[in-house]
């Protein structure tokens, strides 16, 4: 398996993302796993990564969250060509099992839906 050069983990919990970027780091998946704790960090990070040709390949993507959630992280998103522009896979990590989150997640264009905690096996399967 080739390690990826980002991930970019979205999620408002420090927990989880103590854990998370833990998990990622022990399997050595990726050179570097980047933290924002809201939408609106994550679209920030984008923009700084992006420009300098160094975008993440992966997205882990909480979906509620304060300041901007996931929704709203991929409408913007969306909006700005990003992920048009490199390829980036995009992932929702949440706890939501609402057949209205699902069928929006669906309609925004994240094709992967993985249910919290995240674990070794979830991981190697969403690289393989």
């Amino acid at each position: 398996m080739s390690q990826l050069n980002c991930i970019l983990l979205i999620d408002d919990d420090e927990i989880t993302n103590f854990i998370n970027v833990n998990l990622l780091q022990d399997l050595q998946i990726a050179r570097q796993v980047e933290v924002a704790t809201n939408g609106k960090e994550a679209i920030s990070i984008l923009e700084e990564r992006c420009q300098n040709a160094q975008c993440p390949e992966l997205i882990l993507l909480d979906i509620n969250m304060p300041v901007l959630d996931g929704f709203e992280f991929l409408e913007q998103l969306d909006h700005m060509g990003i992920k048009k522009n490199n390829a980036i896979k995009i992932v929702a990590l949440t706890t939501s099992n609402n057949p209205k989150d699902l069928k929006k997640l669906q309609e925004l264009g994240v094709e992967t839906l993985v249910n919290k905690p995240l674990t070794k096996e979830k991981v190697e399967q969403l690289i393989a």
